[in-house]
């Protein structure tokens, strides 16, 4: 008897469970919303790039004779004018020349270093010495470097071929270097290439981004995040991107009702991909509904009466 008792409340329980899944699983979820006001807000449409700080025109300054350095004038760093002396330098003649009238004497040495004058290495741009090859006494070629100049530190950025489109010349900029990240610096398109780069079938253009005023602290060689300015407006009515849903081409909010959710149909303008420019429908201080979206954990058997409960570290109930 008691065997009969235990089967019957099983078969009980069994019916009772199989009856509340079915019910469950058939039945409509509840849509939930959450209410949102309308406000004035800004969009900036932007694009993000990563560069190199190199040189806009990278000159190297060469004797046109071998010979040997006598004075350096200026160090790297120096801001230099076109024409400046930046170094005395002798020919390989009257280096020989000088060094054998030394060794006669220091009234010897002088008369002829007065007689052959040294030669001096003059900037031919006005711009900035990046790099110095040589000191005093030094030897050289006429093919040897002896300082290397730019007119303007600018940043080499690379854009992806589909937002090369969208950057024009003299669009604004902001450079922020790795080294100094709390240091941003205005800047704008100087020039946009013509000619492609592709790497691991990644095509990509280089945009040649120039500071409004070079800090003291920015060197060539630097990494630097560029962010481009595509799009910007300050004061507009703008909404949450999901708010918005488009149904048969049209663009549609909920707006909250006395007694139900009214759909609205809305005009809209530029977005930055999480708000949206509203041009008609909606004004500033509009209530508006945003669905609730709820993802179910599919750990969650508790629905289904035939699913075993593991633990909710995993199926096994160890840790992974």
């Amino acid at each position: 008897m008691k065997k009969k008792y235990v089967i019957g409340f099983i078969a009980i329980i069994f019916m009772t469970s199989l009856g509340i899944y079915f019910y469950k699983k058939n039945q409509k979820p509840s849509i939930t919303y959450s209410e949102h006001v309308v406000k004035l807000g800004d969009i900036n449409i932007t694009i993000l790039a990563t560069g190199t700080v190199q040189p806009k025109n990278r000159l190297e300054i060469k004797a046109p004779v071998a010979g040997r350095i006598d004075k350096v004038l200026i160090k790297e760093g120096s801001k230099v004018n076109k024409g400046q002396i930046l170094a005395w330098m002798s020919s390989t003649e009257r280096a020989a020349m000088l060094d054998a009238a030394r060794s006669k004497g220091e009234e010897e040495y002088k008369k002829w270093s007065e007689l052959y004058l040294s030669t001096p290495v003059l900037a031919p741009i006005k711009g900035t010495i990046i790099l110095k090859s040589v000191e005093p006494g030094q030897t050289f070629t006429n093919t040897d470097a002896i300082f290397t100049m730019s007119d303007h530190l600018t940043v080499k950025a690379q854009v992806d071929e589909t937002d090369i489109a969208q950057i024009e010349l003299n669009a604004k900029a902001m450079i922020v270097l790795d080294a100094y990240p709390t240091s941003p610096i205005k800047a704008h398109v100087d020039q946009l290439a013509f000619d492609a780069t592709t790497t691991n079938n990644v095509t990509t253009y280089g945009i040649d981004v120039l500071p409004e005023e070079t800090p003291e602290f920015m060197r060539s060689g630097m990494t630097a995040n560029v962010t481009f300015s595509i799009k910007s407006k300050n004061g507009i009515v703008v909404i949450p991107s999901e708010a918005l849903k488009v149904v048969d081409g049209k663009s549609i909010v909920l707006k909250k009702g006395e007694k139900a959710p009214i759909e609205v149909n809305v005009s809209t303008g530029i977005s930055d991909g999480k708000t949206i420019e509203i041009l008609e429908g909606l004004s500033a201080g509009d209530t508006i509904l945003i669905q609730d979206y709820t993802i179910k954990d599919p750990a969650d058997s508790s629905s289904n009466p035939f699913s075993p409960k593991f633990p909710k570290g995993g199926r096994s109930g160890r840790s992974k």
